[in-house]
C-alpha cells in the first residue's frame, strides 16, 4: 500500500485542527452565544457539507431546550424581530444564502455567519461573524494545503466548535447532560 498510514492521516488532520483552534481568541463564540440567548426563534442554514454540520448544531440547541428550526424544512416559521438567522458560507460569499440572509434582515431578524473568510460578501450582511480559520474549498489549492480534501478542515472544525459552543451554552442556560436527554427523540 502506498501514500501514508491511517495513523499518520490522523496525526495529521487533528494536528491542522489544533493549529486552527489555538488561533481562535478565547471569546470566538460569545457573539453568537450571545445572539442565540437572545433570540426568540434560531433557523439554521447550510448547503452540502456544511449544512449537515448546520443540522447536527440545530440539533443540540433543540436538546437545549431552544426554538430551532432549520431553513428548508416545512416547519419553519417566519423570521423577524427577535429571531436568529445562522448560517455557514465557509468560502465568504454564497449568492443564495446572502439572499437569505437579506430576506432575514429586511423582516427585522438578526443575522450570524460562520465562516473561513470574513472579508468576504456575506459578513457585510451579518451582525454576529464567527471565523472558523480553516481552509475550504476558496483555498484548497496552491502550497499550503491540508491534508484533507476540499473544505473538509473547515467542515470538521465546525462541528468541533459547534459541540464546545454547545459545552459554554449548557453551563451559561443551566442545562445538564440529563435535561438534554430529556429532549432527545424517543422515535428511534
Amino acid at each position: 500500500m502506498n501514500g501514508p498510514s491511517m495513523h499518520q492521516l490522523a496525526q495529521d488532520a487533528l494536528r491542522e485542527l489544533g493549529e486552527m483552534f489555538s488561533r481562535l481568541p478565547e471569546d470566538a463564540a460569545d457573539g453568537l452565544l450571545d445572539a442565540i440567548v437572545a433570540a426568540r426563534t434560531v433557523a439554521l442554514h447550510g448547503l452540502g457539507r456544511e449544512g449537515l454540520q448546520m443540522r447536527g448544531f440545530a440539533m443540540r440547541l433543540f436538546h437545549m431546550g431552544r426554538n430551532v428550526h432549520v431553513v428548508g424544512d416545512m416547519t419553519v416559521p417566519p423570521l423577524g424581530l427577535g429571531d436568529l438567522l445562522f448560517v455557514s458560507i465557509g468560502p465568504g460569499t454564497l449568492r443564495t444564502t446572502e439572499t437569505l440572509m437579506q430576506i432575514a434582515r429586511d423582516a427585522g431578524a438578526r443575522v450570524a455567519l460562520i465562516t473561513a473568510q470574513p472579508e468576504g460578501a456575506a459578513a457585510r450582511l451579518a451582525d454576529v461573524v464567527v471565523h472558523l480559520p480553516a481552509q475550504t474549498m476558496a483555498n484548497d489549492q496552491g502550497s499550503r494545503q491540508s491534508v484533507l480534501p476540499m473544505g473538509s478542515l473547515f467542515e470538521t472544525a465546525q462541528m468541533l466548535f459547534f459541540e464546545f459552543a454547545i459545552l459554554r451554552l449548557r453551563e451559561r442556560l443551566g442545562e445538564s447532560a440529563e435535561s438534554m436527554r430529556a429532549r432527545h427523540t424517543n422515535l428511534e
